[in-house]
């Protein structure tokens, strides 16, 4: 029970990594709010998690929205009174629309900016006087490998995961004197429903010679082995980390 009475919000928590972490959390005690957009998965979420003995709530939640992350963070306020940690799991990779700068649609690089930056920066702003409220907690970031090295034909998905990185820093330096620590996880090959947003599901990609030539482990990454190192750092044993990016790719970005 490593999070024990803690109140934990998590964007995207209806699927993939975010609902592994949900599962994750409950598991381990946490009250787990399900920052969700799509209503249907973010309510079966916490109605699965609550049918096996934990504490969910589901709110509907655009976060590239402002307006609708302060109602929601509002909501939450005044319900619960604030909150100890604030997973920024939620974003979008759009494989098929994202390409080369010379090339992308501006719109389409706005978009992805909107939703993968500011909506980070959207719920952090909001969180921020709650986990205050709580004495200090844990936000948590995701980046990508794309964060950290450059990978073609996704500039938009990449800009958005390096300035993800800085802000992250940023934030950990910002906010640790006031015992609010801000780390960052940077997945690469998880095997989630968002892999098929890539270029993975083209017909020219090579599964095999990937896994056996660009991946050191040799296997695709799971929802649970990253809901595993969020629980690290929203609990208290991961209480002396801040500011770190914790590359999660099975060695990929090394290779």
């Amino acid at each position: 029970m490593r999070l024990s009475g803690k109140v934990t919000a998590i964007t995207g928590g209806g699927s993939g990594i975010g609902r592994a972490a949900a599962e994750l959390f409950a598991k381990e005690g946490a009250t787990v709010l399900i920052l969700e957009r799509d209503k249907e998965s973010g309510k079966k979420a916490e109605e699965e998690i609550c049918a096996a003995g934990g504490k969910a709530e589901f709110f509907e939640l655009d976060i590239a929205d402002w307006e609708q992350v302060q109602a929601v963070f509002g909501e939450i306020g005044k319900k619960y009174g604030g909150i100890d940690v604030l997973y920024n799991n939620a974003s979008v990779f759009w494989g098929t629309k994202d390409a080369a700068l010379d090339v992308i649609d501006v719109d389409i690089f706005e978009q992805i900016i909107r939703i993968n930056l500011f909506g980070m920066m959207y719920c952090s702003k909001a969180a921020i006087p709650l986990l205050k409220k709580r004495g200090g907690g844990s936000i948590i970031n995701t980046s990508s490998s794309c964060g950290v090295i450059g990978i073609p034909n996704c500039d938009a998905y990449s800009a958005s995961k390096g300035a993800t990185i800085s802000l992250t820093r940023a934030m950990a330096v910002e906010f640790g004197p006031e015992k609010i620590r801000t780390n960052c996880i940077a997945p690469a090959a998880i095997h989630t429903p968002m892999i098929y947003e890539s270029d993975l599901n083209k017909p020219t990609f090579d599964e095999q010679k990937f896994l056996t030539q660009g991946t050191p482990l040799r296997r695709w990454g799971t929802a649970e082995d990253i809901a595993n190192i969020a629980l690290f750092l929203a609990g208290d044993e991961g209480s002396y980390m801040n500011g770190a990016i914790l590359v999660a790719d099975g060695g990929i970005t090394v290779a």
